[in-house]
């Protein structure tokens, strides 16, 4: 087959891991189908492979645009290709030619709230207007669907969107990059520390890295962590996360000794951080999947998280569970691990059990199956 993958979000944090992911297991399995994979300028320049069967496709824009809708088309019409996996929402109304998309999550259609915009009223309900409707086509036109969770097609299921009670949907769970793990088991304890006193932050902390979109709660973090820092008095905050208008809204906010805001990190950084905290904490209200949370169990660091969404899921025992609604509920949680050197122990046992069984490679041999039954299905 011909099969295009839109790798235009490459880069991405979310979504560009999942693409990046996808194309290197890709190569490894398949040396049979003809990939071509759609780039924008700087990674088109940037990225070589080197297996005859992928290929490297100019299409220069952004996404949710105008554009998009308009040229995407015609560089597929011209590529004419047997199938093409869209691994975001985001299809081109008027591509009429067979398809997967990919649903990592529904926040735009829950979220759908003025707090999480920087737009003006009536440029935001636009814009809302057209989510839902490229959101609707993609769900419905596709030949199959892949979701990253049980959690996000169930999600599906319940919003009426799927005719066939979610047939055509596949689930492929995502998984801990091989380099942070290479990382992982190269760093000392001293590299630890070096690390720590560079950006410069002291233990203990706990930490969170990710956006600081509404649906994050970061907020409930840090009025939990004020709380914490009564009867804690020497704990820190470690936020890190590449800066944005919703990161500068929250620094803006909350200002303390106590926060740490370290912007974009490296991989290395953010091993050294998993790796000194007495805890990840994750208080999201609605996660997709939520890798941080394997990251942070590979890493020997023991875990805190949101009871809801995806997340018990892909945290299954290895996790203590809490209500983001409930600060005092998340006070008391990470209160536990911050007074329990036993308890500590045991979450990072388990999470070093619990992240091997998520793999990026049976990700894309479940991808290639779809692919397979997507393009025997007639249109």
């Amino acid at each position: 087959m011909r099969i295009v993958i839109d790798g235009r979000m490459y880069q991405q944090s979310g979504v560009g891991r999942y693409i990046r992911n996808l194309i290197f297991e890709l190569q490894k399995l398949d040396k049979m189908n003809q990939y071509f994979i759609l780039l924008t300028k700087p990674d088109y320049d940037r990225l070589e492979y080197h297996n005859k069967n992928f290929n490297k496709t100019l299409a220069d824009f952004g996404w949710y645009g105008v554009k998009e809708q308009v040229e995407l088309p015609k560089i597929l019409n011209k590529l004419n290709p047997d199938l093409v996996h869209f691994p975001h929402f985001n299809v081109p109304i008027f591509y009429g030619g067979k398809f997967v998309v990919t649903i990592h999550d529904l926040i735009h259609q829950h979220f759908q709230m003025r707090r999480a915009t920087t737009h003006d009223p009536i440029t935001y309900k636009l814009k809302q207007i057209g989510y839902d409707k490229v959101f609707k086509n993609a769900i419905n036109k596709s030949q199959k669907i892949i979701t990253v969770s049980n959690f996000v097609k169930n999600d599906l299921c319940k919003s009426n969107l799927l005719p066939d009670g979610g047939k055509k949907v596949t689930v492929t769970y995502e998984a801990v990059e091989d380099k942070i793990i290479t990382i992982v088991r190269k760093m000392s304890e001293n590299k630890v520390n070096i690390i720590l006193n560079k950006l410069p932050i002291k233990q203990p902390f706990i930490f969170y890295v990710g956006n600081a979109h509404p649906h994050k709660n970061v907020e409930g973090l840090i009025k939990t962590f004020l709380g914490l820092r009564r009867k804690y008095q020497y704990l820190q905050l470690v936020l890190s996360g590449q800066d944005h208008y919703f990161w500068q809204r929250v620094k803006k906010q909350y200002q303390h000794e106590g926060i740490i805001y370290t912007g974009f990190i490296s991989d290395e950084e953010l091993v050294a951080l998993y790796k000194g905290a007495r805890a990840f904490v994750l208080p999201s209200f609605e996660e997709g999947f939520g890798i941080p949370l394997l990251e942070a169990m590979a890493c020997g660091c023991p875990v805190v998280a949101s009871n809801m969404a995806s997340l018990p899921e892909v945290g299954g025992e290895a996790v203590i569970y809490f209500d983001p609604r409930d600060v005092d509920d998340i006070v008391e949680k990470i209160s536990q691990v911050l007074n329990s050197e036993k308890i500590r122990k045991d979450l990072i046992g388990k999470g070093l059990k619990r992240y091997k069984l998520f793999s990026w490679e049976r990700m894309a041999k479940q991808t290639l199956e779809v692919y397979q039954n997507a393009g025997s299905n007639s249109p």
